[in-house]
């Protein structure tokens, strides 16, 4: 088969499934392929639907180098990295450290890509008609104890330095979820410009209908290889190779070995969340709720609450940790939500590079290749504007927003 005239996007996520539309809005004959249904295979179905355009500040810092014992899983916190794994990942955690000595320029960089992002989606979401997808009412932050107050006016003169909007919640506000936790002081804050999104699924889902009534095709198949051939790509799969004219990776932690063909090092690490739902059970608020002290996010979906958590270092393909969800569901039952101690849960791998800045840009060697990947948690939140900026670099136009600081070949 040869489809020269054919752009495949490679990995159905939200990412690739963004990309798409815009792709085949512009009018170009696009393929999306991937090994399960849209949004199924990797986190886009389980991520905790929130669209963070607060998170102008990526992760690595030298206060999480001198106390991450503090967030560890063993200690109560999110983070686990077993001794084993973190020996595997060592030249990661190495450029993860060095990423904290360059937070400041790299805020630089990552903050313009997440700014416009709630907008970004608001023109998303009213191209597909869509527009009950998009829910603007901020999200919101609290946390319990004594140190509340001091803990949250701390957080809200740093989010202030980031140009970022906050609120303090009023007493009112506090006064149900104080009660539902059992807590005698409490302190929150509400979050004015961020979003989320009613389902991530049905989100993925729409933006791929959107893309296939404009054109677009959908092949469930596992692409196994990518190589050039000549000006030209040559897709290879279980059911056989093909050629392309040009292909865009958007392949999640799948990512790197379909890119090093292309001289392309992607030092990509799979960071694994859980969440667990609650079906028919109401919201304090009509946004995310995130528990500070827990590190829970609650988020109002169609029909439930979902509740997401933890970040796990571990190989994407390794057997969940049934631990998890149970500590999830038993955080969420002190906090009064009414949540049995058992029942299903979801666990996916979020796709992270170890600056925390994505992965955005087009092969030096190849111009027909290019990639979308490395987006960790905040995939939901830059998908829109990722598809714009990969609109431009398919159409030759200088890019709306500066991407040289996300080519791979920082690597």
């Amino acid at each position: 088969m040869n489809e020269q005239d054919t752009i495949a996007v490679v990995g159905a996520g939200v990412i690739g499934a963004a990309a798409a539309f815009a792709l085949a809005r512009e009018g170009r004959k696009v393929l999306l392929i991937d090994r399960a249904e849209p949004g199924m295979a990797g986190a886009s179905f389980g991520n905790a639907g929130h669209i963070a355009q607060e998170s102008v500040q990526p992760l690595p810092s030298l206060q999480l180098l001198f106390g991450f014992f503090r967030e560890l899983y063993r200690f109560g916190g999110a983070l686990d990295l077993s001794p084993s794994q973190a020996l595997r990942m060592t030249p990661w955690i190495g450029r993860f450290a060095a990423a904290a000595l360059r937070r400041t320029q790299n805020t630089a960089h990552l903050a313009p890509l997440v700014r416009p992002s709630v907008e970004a989606w608001g023109r998303c979401v009213a191209a597909m008609r869509r527009p009950e997808l998009l829910h603007r009412q901020g999200h919101y932050e609290v946390a319990f104890g004594p140190l509340s107050s001091i803990k949250m006016r701390a957080h809200a003169q740093h989010m202030a330095r980031l140009a970022v909007k906050t609120q303090p919640l009023s007493p009112e506000q506090l006064r149900p979820l104080q009660r539902a936790a059992r807590a005698d002081t409490a302190a929150g804050l509400w979050f004015e410009d961020s979003a989320s999104v009613s389902d991530p699924l049905e989100a993925v889902r729409a933006l791929v209908g959107a893309a296939m009534e404009c054109g677009a095709r959908f092949e469930q198949k596992t692409v196994t290889r990518l190589a050039p051939r000549g000006d030209q790509i040559e897709i290879s799969s279980e059911a056989g190779a093909f050629i392309v004219g040009s292909a865009l990776v958007c392949a999640g932690v799948s990512s790197a070995p379909l890119l090093a063909p292309f001289g392309l090092r992607a030092p990509l690490q799979a960071v694994r969340g859980y969440h667990v739902e609650i079906p028919g059970a109401l919201a304090y608020f009509d946004a995310p709720l995130l528990y500070t002290d827990h590190r829970v996010v609650v988020t109002p979906m169609t029909g439930r609450l979902r509740a997401s958590s933890f970040m796990e270092f571990a190989d994407p393909d390794a057997p969940p940790d049934a631990r998890k969800p149970a500590r999830l569901r038993q955080a969420l039952g002190s906090l009064g939500y009414p949540c049995p101690p058992d029942g299903a849960s979801w666990l996916g791998s979020r796709p992270v590079l170890p600056d925390y800045l994505p992965g955005i840009g087009r092969a030096s060697g190849c111009t027909k290749l290019f990639y979308a990947i490395g987006h960790h948690h905040i995939g939901l939140t830059l998908a829109p504007i990722t598809a714009e900026l990969l609109s431009d670099l398919v159409a030759e136009r200088t890019p709306r927003i500066p991407i040289a600081p996300f080519d791979l070949r920082r690597f």
